[in-house]
């Protein structure tokens, strides 16, 4: 999960301020960097990779974002139900905003200043005075506040409560001011906190007039489903159909219009999600020009699709654009919680079963690379060690950990399995029936079988999306090994049901990358998030050695000890083999509109959908096009 931050302009006050409450901070101005200093100064004019110039006006047309077909609430931020595309880049802002060509700093948004005690145990953030929800209520700590006891009550998502463990306090200095006590040092915390969204109490307030919706009672938090959120972004919502769409204005009252920190950014009059009923549809809209641009994620429509009329007279472009995001990891999941999969042995034979290379020829069009590492493409990785030996630095960490862990992971790293000559699949497979038999699997009246005889049997669950020719070349060559695999399609809603309730055997899921890890590893791998339904921490893994490692990471000083610590985590987290790693691309794919434009200069760790909506600009008409 991405976290935002930082903040400036009135720290000489806010100090004064400050002055009874702590020391002399150590950190105070216009932003916060977790490592090193800030790119940007105090009084930049805007971030680099934005147009300050760009016309605003017109409507941006999307389709899904995802799989989702349908929605039914506003409320992105609780566990049921599945909520609009859009809303939190749109309508919710937080107190710190990341910046796209660093990789772990953040500058002011609602916030105006951070100031982070000497001793690293608080962050105190003044919010900008100019603030304003969209009813028009000036933002005010009580209402961070207010939102940060939403996000950590049952009814939202369990992650908010995991990545704010550390925090022990949270304290309204005055109308203005809000700070955060930690209850250890962790240089991310004010990144965190500073992300978090931030919401009016008056959402989901009723007005007392039994005629108006819900009968103008109040409605809990993780109750709301369309009552208007009351935020401070520079859209709201402006009418909607929870199976066709919905379409977003930019509020003319919006507060945060001249910031610097915005300057160039949210240049549509309006933007609307189109929803398709799948994927085919959905491509097939885009090449009649239903909407305007399209991110694809997969190689051969890429390779295959994107052609047509529109794009023979220029209409539409298809373009790829560079990134340096780190790929992450995604891969077939395995669900520790079911005994099918708590042999080792057993999670590196199905690992061996896996034709990547036979993939990437005959379906990806040798569009991808291997992942090898849950931060690859990244200094992080430790198959990015020149030697694949654990260093020395690492050794530190690891040694303490020395009886909770396999001896092989002080070895050297294995790459994931490959059948590029000399290996073969069917030298893998054999590898994998030796393991299976060593962990009591043998073959016996046409199934692989335990020892009382009951057969190897999992279902892989899909929402029908991109997976299902991998999962059925992957499940033929678990056949050859006598493994019945059941391939499992399901609608968006419920595939996210079962997610959140760890209903599933074997998943295809994607671990979001990051630059800069922290907190959210606790909700990913940590063993307290194990069994908290909802939670990321969709393995169901509960390792001691992993849960220390992780507190390594957060208490890394500098980005040499964060280099360190999450490649001894990575390590044993890949020798564990909880995920068959699947593959990544270093370029985003786009299709757009010929009238759709964007910034010369590219940031650096960036989502491509999410590039489109803050960055690009519709082309103005010429009057000779207006008037036909």
């Amino acid at each position: 999960m991405s976290v935002r931050v930082a903040a400036h302009k009135r720290f000489m006050a806010l100090f004064s301020l400050l002055g009874a409450i702590c020391a002399t901070p150590a950190w105070a101005a216009h932003g916060y960097a977790e490592y090193g200093d800030l790119k940007y100064p105090a009084g930049f004019s805007n971030f680099g990779y934005l147009n300050p110039k760009a016309p605003i006006g017109g409507m941006l047309l999307l389709g899904n974002p995802d799989r989702r077909t349908s929605f039914d609430k506003f409320n992105p931020f609780t566990i049921k139900g599945t909520s609009a595309p859009g809303l939190n880049q749109l309508v919710f802002e937080s107190l710190l905003i990341t910046s796209w060509d660093e990789t772990a700093s953040g500058y002011g948004l609602l916030a105006d200043d951070v100031a982070v005690a000497p001793d690293e145990l608080s962050v105190t953030f003044h919010i900008n005075p100019r603030a304003r929800f969209s009813n028009g209520d000036r933002v005010r700590a009580s209402d961070v506040k207010y939102s940060y006891d939403m996000l950590m009550g049952k009814g939202a998502s369990p992650a908010y409560r995991s990545m704010t463990a550390d925090v022990a306090k949270v304290t309204v200095v005055d109308a203005s001011t809000i700070r955060y006590d930690f209850k250890r040092k962790n240089k991310e915390l004010p990144l965190i906190v500073g992300g978090l969204p931030v919401f009016s109490p008056k959402w989901g307030k009723g007005s007392g007039k039994p005629d108006d919706p819900d009968g103008g009672k109040d409605v809990a938090f993780d109750k709301l489903t369309f009552q208007d959120p009351v935020a401070s972004g520079p859209y709201v919502v402006e009418r909607f159909d929870p199976s066709r769409g919905i379409t977003f204005r930019r509020n003319p009252d919006y507060w945060g219009r001249d910031l610097n920190v915005r300057r160039g950014s949210f240049n549509f009059e309006r933007i609307q999600y189109k929803l398709y009923k799948d994927e085919t549809a959905r491509l097939e809209a885009f090449k009649a020009g239903e909407y305007d641009a399209m991110v694809e994620y997969r190689a051969k429509n890429w390779a295959k699709s994107y052609v047509g009329v529109k794009f023979r007279s220029g209409e539409l472009i298809k373009s790829e654009f560079p990134h340096r995001n780190g790929a992450g990891m995604q891969g077939f999941v395995m669900n520790l919680r079911r005994p099918l999969f708590q042999d080792l042995r057993v999670r590196k034979a199905l690992a061996l079963a896996l034709d990547f290379e036979w993939l990437n020829r005959q379906l990806f069009y040798g569009a991808y690379r291997r992942l090898d590492s849950y931060f690859a493409n990244s200094q992080l990785a430790a198959s990015d060690s020149l030697t694949g030996t654990p260093s020395k630095g690492e050794l530190t960490l690891l040694e303490p950990l020395r009886s909770k862990l396999d001896p092989e992971v002080f070895g050297v790293l294995s790459a994931p399995p490959s059948t590029d000559p000399p290996s073969s699949l069917r030298d893998n497979l054999r590898q994998a029936r030796r393991l299976l038999a060593q962990a009591g699997w043998t073959y016996t009246d046409g199934a692989l079988r335990n020892s009382k005889g009951e057969p190897f049997v999992f279902e892989m669950l899909d929402d029908g999306g991109a997976m299902s020719r991998v999962m059925a070349a992957y499940a033929r060559n678990l056949e050859k090994l006598g493994i019945q695999v059941n391939q499992r399609m399901t609608d968006f809603a419920l595939y996210q049901k079962r997610l959140e309730e760890f209903d599933f055997d074997m998943i295809s899921l994607r671990f979001p990358d990051s630059q800069s890890p922290g907190n959210e590893l606790k909700d990913r791998f940590g063993s307290a998030a194990a069994d908290e339904a909802g939670s990321d921490n969709v393995i169901g893994l509960k390792s001691p050695a992993v849960d220390a490692l992780i507190d390594d990471v957060l208490r890394a000083d500098n980005r040499d000890e964060l280099i360190t610590a999450s490649r001894a985590l990575d390590r044993v987290l890949m020798h564990g083999c909880y995920v068959i790693p699947h593959w990544y691309s270093a370029l985003h794919r786009v299709a757009y509109n010929k009238n759709l434009m964007y910034p010369d200069r590219l940031p650096y760790y960036y989502s491509a959908e999410a590039w489109v909506l803050t960055a690009w600009w519709r082309m103005p008409e010429s009057p000779q096009s207006a008037a036909k």
